[in-house]
């Protein structure tokens, strides 16, 4: 009689990356091709772009409300990143980790090192890189979503992004979209499967 296979423990997955370098894209891949992972969606005090949704990109708050959750002690983690608060509800990840699920994360570095420091093994902590700074900023332009002043911004804390990337599981330079992804994949399937 073959011997029944366990189904692996619920992870969480932190993907993080500088703005601009390809992160939500490669975790809509994967959101498409694995069933058990699901997207943990962020709560956020930074104003929506045009065309995200509430409750789909993020849970859009105000300042006042998101400070509330957060004296309630409602998040597994907060962080302010670009000036915008964001934060992870505790009973979001627990309700996917019951049921069965592995939990997406795609946030800041703050963000995936306090995930980390509170899930220990069980979270999976993934870089992704641009692939040079240039590139990063021509992205950040094409997206057409950010004020120069906020590219900016985003720029000069990519650096320090990138210097924290040292302490993640894995790291994927991000210079062609389907070759990340199959690296991603590979993580996936070697750690979560």
């Amino acid at each position: 009689m073959p011997r029944s296979q366990s189904v692996p423990q619920p992870r969480l997955i932190i993907i993080s990356a500088p703005s601009g370098a390809g992160k939500t894209t490669l975790c809509d891949l994967l959101l498409k091709e694995f069933p058990r992972i699901k997207q943990s969606i962020s709560t956020t005090t930074r104003p929506r772009r045009p065309h995200e949704q509430n409750g789909v990109h993020y849970f859009f708050i105000s300042q006042t409300e998101f400070e509330t959750k957060r004296t309630q002690g409602e998040f597994a983690e907060w962080a302010e990143v670009h000036g915008n608060l964001y934060g992870t509800s505790t009973k979001t990840i627990e309700t996917i980790l019951y049921a069965g699920n592995h939990v997406l994360f795609a946030i800041d570095v703050q963000g995936a090192l306090n995930l980390k420091k509170l899930y220990d093994k069980r979270a999976l902590l993934i870089f992704i890189h641009p692939p040079s700074m240039e590139e990063l900023q021509k992205r950040l332009i094409q997206r057409k979503g950010d004020s120069p002043e906020a590219i900016e911004n985003r720029l000069k804390n990519a650096y320090s992004e990138v210097a924290w990337s040292q302490k993640f599981d894995y790291q994927i330079i991000n210079d062609n979209l389907e070759t990340a992804y199959q690296q991603l994949r590979q993580i996936i399937v070697r750690e979560c499967q």
